[in-house]
């Protein structure tokens, strides 16, 4: 049995980018000025370098339409992700698992 190619997380930045901004024509500086926040901001979630908080994901909710929910969702499952490339093979080393005996 083949093991799955482990595939590169895609940050919510770049999906803001790609699948929002960009068919709608938005510049940073433009979604950063419709959202009320920095520019560095919008900046910062595209290049990967920040997360999606809360107060963003409302207020990507409220520009997109899509629920805050959605946003963060994406954002968890992308650390989620990060972090089990990063710590999952050290993590199932150091944890012995409940089913097995004490």
């Amino acid at each position: 049995m083949k093991r799955p190619i482990p595939v590169k997380p895609v940050p919510p930045g770049e999906m803001l980018a790609a699948e929002f901004m960009g068919p709608l024509g938005l510049s940073r500086a433009e979604t950063a000025r419709r959202l009320g926040v920095p520019a560095n901001r919008i900046t910062q979630i595209i290049k990967g370098t920040r997360a999606i908080t809360p107060e963003t994901a409302l207020r990507l909710e409220a520009l997109f339409g899509w629920p805050a929910a959605y946003w963060m969702r994406h954002q968890a499952e992308y650390d989620l992700d990060q972090a089990r490339q990063a710590d999952g093979p050290r993590i199932r080393e150091e944890v012995r698992p409940a089913r097995e005996s004490a």
